[in-house]
């Protein structure tokens, strides 16, 4: 993958430590069976959607070993290993699978190793790009101290296991305690134009060089914040995803996206929906969902 195709990739790129990603990403969360349990429905399908992230130009795919649990993972693994150079793997530890599908929390040091190892097997790696530690739970952030579970991880770095480090689904009092106990590269949190709790930290981040990656971009919309922002898409003759997507690469330029699809088609119309362009007047309404 040359530096022209990165380049054109919408919104650019940003250095995750010393790594250089395109800022829109791939998440491949869909890519296992129901409820991110068991293997997809379609597995040449699933290969075939992770190709064309790279052949679009994507540098940047996050996973975690608990999407399956390990299917995700290994199907990465056989679709695109050997790893281009320009490639750059993150993955989420800090919770297991249970066998109602549930997501119960795995932080203890020897809990966390294990999950490392699992992840450097299962994607074919000698070390990790970045590592997220996952916090909280399904319904969002937990207060307390993450000192015990990102020392660990720490550790493993120390080790030459993992490269770079994040946190995810943490309050911004757990982002400070992780920044003064080593160097993180991001944060991955729960943000969209309806739910704006991290403004605060997003640029705070932003002046730090860290990224900040939302997930469930769309999620949690109250039926008048959609026509509002399908207001806008019917205006612009786009989808709500795409107006989605692109607000969210301007909200500030350490906004990294990690849309997640099972589809090749719906996999290209988000790369091309995030290079929307967006007016000041678009921008104004889009602001006002959060208000």
């Amino acid at each position: 993958m040359n530096e022209t195709t990165m380049a054109s990739s919408p919104g650019g790129t940003w250095n995750l430590g010393d790594l250089t990603v395109t800022r829109v990403g791939y998440g491949a969360m869909q890519l296992t069976g129901p409820g991110v349990m068991g293997p997809p429905a379609d597995h040449d399908g699933a290969l075939a959607v992770l190709r064309e992230a790279v052949a679009l130009g994507i540098t940047h795919v996050d996973t975690a070993g608990a999407y399956g649990p390990r299917v995700t993972n290994r199907l990465i693994r056989e679709a695109l290993h050997p790893y281009p150079e320009a490639l750059h793997l993150v993955t989420k530890v800090g919770a297991d699978r249970d066998a109602q599908g549930g997501w119960p929390p795995a932080l203890r040091p020897e809990d966390l190793r294990r999950a490392v190892h699992e992840n450097l097997e299962d994607l074919g790696v000698d070390a990790l790009d970045v590592v997220n530690l996952r916090l909280g739970d399904a319904q969002g952030t937990r207060p307390g101290s993450l000192a015990e579970p990102f020392g660990a991880l720490v550790e493993l770095r120390r080790q030459g296991l993992i490269r770079h480090l994040g946190v995810s689904n943490v309050t911004a009092e757990q982002v400070a305690e992780a920044r003064a106990i080593a160097p993180i590269v991001c944060v991955q949190n729960m943000y969209n134009l309806a739910h704006r709790q991290d403004d605060g930290l997003i640029d705070e981040l932003a002046a730090a060089g860290v990224a900040y990656v939302p997930f469930f971009p769309l999620g949690g919309f109250s039926p008048l914040q959609s026509t509002a922002l399908s207001a806008v898409a019917s205006r612009l003759g786009a989808t709500p995803m795409s107006v989605a997507l692109a607000w969210l690469l301007r909200r500030s330029p350490n906004i990294l996206l990690i849309p997640g699809t099972s589809s090749v088609a719906h996999l290209r119309e988000n790369v091309a929906g995030a290079a929307l362009p967006l007016s000041a007047t678009d921008l104004a309404e889009l602001d006002g969902i959060g208000g």
